[in-house]
């Protein structure tokens, strides 16, 4: 039985939303840490209801935020729990993609998830293995988990774009280069950002990207 995923939304500039841009946090963080963005996406992006759920469990190591699942050499978790919480996560996530998709009456090639650090893990591993394809993945600051299974499992193939600091101390930039490799063998079209000088966040230049890399796959004209 999956968890109802509490989530905040900021309704489409225009009035009459045709597109969905999922917003889903890191690791201690919560729905209010990236709704804000909708502010200056949307006013570039009119057309687009803004959501961002909340993780389904309290985070360990910061009672006050969420997490997707837990992370043992953070939180001193066993492993095999870590995997059976991202397991249930991930059935979270897609039962709350699928309802928020029913309920706004848009499909899926219209939905845009955009991921920050463990956000950006669950928004790769869910968005690769439906059944309909997003329009696009932005992922910032994150890695690509169960790479190894990736190839066997693949049913959606939406263009990514992943974005990372140069300076990041909690997710290695490393990561970037290895999961856009893994994606491109996989047969995904990936385009990939060097956020220079920035630790583990967002930066100007990554944000001006995402929305670039948005407006184009939801076919966005103008200014």
């Amino acid at each position: 039985m999956t968890r109802i995923l509490e989530s905040r939304r900021r309704a489409a500039k225009s009035g009459s939303a045709t597109s969905i841009m999922v917003f889903l946090h890191g690791y201690g963080a919560d729905a209010a840490d990236l709704i804000g963005l909708a502010d200056p996406l949307g006013e570039h992006l009119p057309d687009t209801l803004f959501v961002a759920p909340d993780a389904p469990e309290r985070c360990a190591v910061n009672p006050a935020g969420y997490q997707w699942f837990p992370i043992p050499w953070i939180d001193g978790s066993d492993p095999a729990e870590a995997e059976k919480g991202m397991s249930s996560a991930i059935a979270d996530l897609d039962a709350y993609l699928d309802r928020v998709l029913e309920e706004e009456g848009i499909a899926a090639e219209r939905m845009i998830v955009l991921g920050f650090s463990q956000g950006t893990m669950m928004a790769l591993h869910v968005g690769l293995r439906r059944d309909a394809e997003f329009a696009g993945i932005i992922g910032f600051s994150g890695r690509l988990l169960r790479a190894e299974t990736l190839q066997d499992e693949i049913t959606a193939r939406p263009p990514v774009l992943l974005l990372h600091g140069d300076q990041d101390d909690v997710v290695p930039p490393a990561s970037m280069p290895e999961a856009a490799q893994a994606l491109q063998d996989a047969g995904i079209d990936v385009f990939a950002h060097v956020m220079k000088g920035t630790a583990h966040g967002i930066a100007p230049d990554g944000l001006s990207l995402a929305l670039a890399f948005a407006r184009e796959r939801l076919g966005v004209e103008g200014t």
